[in-house]
């Protein structure tokens, strides 16, 4: 009896073995270790709404010429971008009137919106001039990450901002990622990334969201743990900082286009020991959501094992490390 249960487990044992070696072969097959960045020609430039010409973005691999580009993501936002670009625009000029050293951009993505996104922010162009406000139009939706991602490699800021289309979170506490990331990171060249976290709200959201939501929520950051990113409570804000060499490193390494980005990104960062700090910033929900709770959680917790998964076995490594070892 007890040889026949010791044989079992053996073969047991031997069969899921060969499942995972054979799961990680086929991962190591299908997987390229590098993202292929693939920008179509209508994507390397913007319309100067006032010359009427188009106009070659910049590289992120440039010297930067202002102090920060701000980085919209926008997939058919036609009703939620006004009143996020009025706050931030009105933010940015006051700040800049007070400090004339104070230069900013902003850069709107559409994301293959099939709305009036990509007309409603030309018309902030038109007002404020191409030199402030840029809509970097992607011929096909490519995702959160993606079109975050585009934006980044176009932007000429010393520090890089990205910030959601929604307008969730409250655009004057960038000064408190400011002053976070100038105390890491004085200059454009170290690395350093601010976060904005609504780590501090959780307990009023548990008290208004429903049970279900609740449970999907702690089993994602349990995931987020898990498999990912312990330094950071709320990865998902999307209200982050970046030093231009940070964000040089991380996006040109991000494999990850949709919702599960911003765990990529923070992974990337823990594994570079990118100097982070977790910002306490007001946020609001907006109704309009484009997430889904089960079926945008269940394909970024497959998004998490996948990002863990392939970092382990050398499918996906990091693009920043393979150019300082060439």
């Amino acid at each position: 009896m007890w040889t026949c249960l010791c044989q079992l487990c053996f073969y047991l044992l031997s069969a899921i073995a060969v499942a995972a070696l054979s799961i990680v072969a086929f991962v190591l097959y299908k997987t390229k270790p590098y993202p292929n960045i693939k920008r179509h020609k209508d994507e390397e430039t913007f319309l100067d709404p006032h010359s009427i010409k188009t106009v070659a973005f910049p590289s992120l691999e440039d010297s930067p010429s202002l102090e920060l580009s701000v980085i919209v993501p926008a997939y058919n936002e036609e009703q939620r971008l006004p009143a996020m670009l009025d706050e931030c625009l009105a933010f940015l000029e006051q700040k800049s009137g007070g400090n004339p050293s104070f230069t900013y951009e902003v850069i709107v993505v559409s994301d293959g919106s099939q709305d009036a996104t990509v007309p409603v922010a030309l018309g902030y162009s038109k007002k404020h001039g191409a030199e402030k406000v840029r809509v970097l139009e992607l011929i096909e939706n490519r995702g959160k990450g993606g079109a975050v991602r585009m934006g980044m490699l176009s932007a000429r800021g010393r520090n890089l901002l990205f910030a959601d289309a929604d307008g969730a979170t409250k655009f004057p506490d960038y000064d408190k990622l400011e002053v976070a990331l100038k105390q890491m990171s004085p200059e454009w060249r170290d690395d350093g990334i601010a976060i904005g976290s609504r780590a501090h709200l959780e307990n009023d959201a548990i008290a208004t969201r429903s049970f279900f939501r609740t449970i999907l929520m702690h089993g994602f950051h349990f995931l987020v743990w898990l498999f990912a990113v312990r330094s950071i409570r709320d990865t998902q804000c999307g209200f982050k900082l970046f030093t231009r060499t940070t964000a040089r490193k991380l996006f040109t390494s991000l494999h990850v286009e949709r919702w599960a980005f911003d765990v990529e990104l923070l992974y990337l960062a823990e594994s570079l020991k990118v100097p982070m700090s977790e910002v306490a910033v007001r946020w609001t929900e907006i109704d309009g959501s484009k997430l889904t709770p089960f079926w945008s959680w269940l394909q970024m917790g497959r998004d998490l094992l996948m990002i863990w998964l392939r970092y382990l076995v050398g499918a996906w490594r990091i693009a920043s490390i393979q150019k300082k070892e060439n």
